[in-house]
């Protein structure tokens, strides 16, 4: 195993229910529109999600966990620009109601504590931080009734 690791952990409370949530999360349509344009996903477990969330690097990866309404899990796939990293990454979204509302988490782990990881790790932690705050924006501004 390499050496030590690192992750982020990104908290946003969103005046969405969960179903709402979930089909932002899942639908392709939806997912370009918050996420980054190009964006796509197979929504199942054993499918695939790829986006260009700092629209420098594309993250492929593997949908590990597709948990309806409640967790969708991607595992990280080899990026040959990218340094050996002898872990796996993954990005873990949980989302739990709460109300008429939804709390979405976002995990990550498995990142390098690697100088050489240093510039893709702060990138891609900030670039979900603010890719979920447009999620939010994009759902409590009703954005998404255009996509339906």
């Amino acid at each position: 195993m390499a050496g030590k690791l690192r992750g982020y952990a990104h908290r946003i409370d969103i005046e969405a229910d969960t179903a709402r949530v979930w089909w932002a999360l899942t639908e392709a349509k939806a997912l370009a529109r918050w996420c980054a344009p190009g964006a796509s996903i197979k929504p199942r477990q054993g499918g695939s999600f790829r986006a260009s969330v700092d629209r420098i690097d594309t993250i492929d990866t593997h949908i590990d966990v597709f948990d309806a309404k409640r967790r969708l899990r991607l595992i990280h796939m080899e990026q040959a620009n990218l340094p050996a990293r002898g872990a796996t990454l993954v990005d873990d979204f949980l989302l739990e109601a709460d109300g008429g509302s939804t709390i979405v988490r976002l995990l990550g782990s498995g990142y390098p504590e690697d100088p050489a990881w240093d510039p893709y790790f702060l990138r891609l932690r900030a670039s979900w931080e603010r890719a979920l705050a447009r999620l939010k924006v994009y759902l409590e501004k009703n954005m998404d009734k255009e996509a339906k």
